[in-house]
């Protein structure tokens, strides 16, 4: 694009008009382009060419959406997303051939439009919630059993997209003793041999942003994201919660919280004693945050619980207990045996800046109980 020209100029009048018509105005449309081109990682240089692609998508490309076992949790999250607007622009691009609690029909009706969906193919499949291996009757939709529907539309569908916890990872369900064996979608599908490509958007429930962000990558670029050992986008799920929280400098400084509603909850304390598993829980969380990007758990006063992470529901049992061998930077002793007075003294021996530094790496000290995915075996 030239120095100097619209990005508008390059646009088709009659879907600029198209536009205008359903509501959205030329500025607003712009800004939509600009907010998917933070989400994917791009420049604004990108936005033109994101206006382009969606005008050019003259078929709504279809999309079904599978609820297995879970709690709707992650259609309530996408559905009420106000940024971007899903309801004047995502669903007006996207075609939801089947989705059991947003479509019209019901019974034969809604299942003849899945099973219609999945014979024309090029489509997209969104699954919701855990599936049932052990127990097969378990789960059930219109006379067949999750396993079935599972593996008939993942093996025709172009990509397949695991939304929430429970469907990466089985969630609640999956927990022990797990006794309908529950489990997750990427699972499944690698135990069928289906090479159907499986992207995973943990959290209970999904950050509408990481879900749309996902399909539009995959809509203008033609490919998923790139992932990481889980299968999750590296871009959303690159970083610790407790590399990029508001509190951390508190924890830096041994200031904690040691019980919810005290006067240093208030003072927005590190919420580490309590239980926060941040520094455990890869997440955009601190950055995209939730409900119009007006709040999170942290924010809220709430020590996150690592709903982010596979297999939470074991692995961080006891969620108001610390997390053990966490430690402070420039201290040779954890964060939760850490007393007030070697705090002052951290503060005053090695200086904020440096204890800012100390556990960035720049002194050759690294945090302990932080596995990044791809380091895992």
């Amino acid at each position: 694009m030239k120095r100097g020209c619209n990005v508008l100029d390059f646009l088709d009048a009659g879907f600029l008009r198209l536009l205008e018509l359903r509501g959205i105005s030329r500025r607003r449309f712009l800004k939509f382009c600009g907010s998917i081109a933070t989400l994917l990682g791009l420049s604004r240089l990108s936005i033109p060419d994101i206006a382009s692609a969606i005008e050019k998508m003259q078929r709504r490309p279809p999309v079904v959406w599978l609820d297995f076992m879970e709690c709707l949790g992650c259609t309530e999250s996408f559905v009420n997303a106000t940024y971007p607007e899903v309801d004047k622009i995502i669903l007006e691009i996207l075609s939801v051939e089947y989705h059991e609690a947003i479509m019209a029909p019901a019974g034969d009706k809604a299942h003849a439009n899945l099973w219609k969906a999945v014979e024309e193919g090029d489509y997209l499949c969104v699954v919701e919630g855990a599936i049932a291996t052990k127990i097969p009757s378990a789960m059930c939709v219109g006379g067949m059993t999750s396993m079935e529907i599972m593996e008939k539309v993942g093996r025709s569908a172009k990509a397949v997209i695991a939304v929430g916890t429970c469907a990466t990872h089985g969630g609640t369900q999956a927990a022990e003793p797990n006794p309908t064996g529950a489990v997750g979608v990427y699972d499944f599908l690698k135990d069928r041999g289906i090479d159907t490509p499986c992207v995973n958007l943990p959290g209970c429930p999904v950050n509408p942003e990481n879900l749309i962000s996902t399909i539009f990558h995959y809509l203008l670029l033609g490919r998923l994201p790139e992932l990481d050992h889980y299968g999750r986008p590296k871009k959303l799920y690159g970083q610790t919660i407790h590399d990029n929280c508001p509190r951390r400098a508190h924890f830096d400084e041994g200031r904690f919280v040691k019980s919810l509603g005290s006067e240093e909850e208030s003072l927005g304390y590190c919420l580490y004693k309590v239980g926060c598993r941040g520094p455990s829980t890869f997440s955009n969380c601190p950055s995209v945050m939730w409900n119009n990007r007006q709040n999170w758990c942290i924010g809220a006063g709430a020590p996150c619980i690592g709903c982010f992470e596979p297999y939470f529901w074991d692995r961080f049992r006891d969620f108001y207990k610390p997390l053990p061998d966490v430690e402070l930077p420039g201290v040779k002793a954890s964060a939760d045996k850490i007393g007030a007075g070697i705090a002052a003294l951290t503060a005053v021996g090695i200086g904020v800046h440096l204890a800012g530094s100390a556990i960035k790496g720049r002194t050759g000290k690294k945090e302990t109980h932080v596995v990044r995915p791809e380091e895992e075996k």
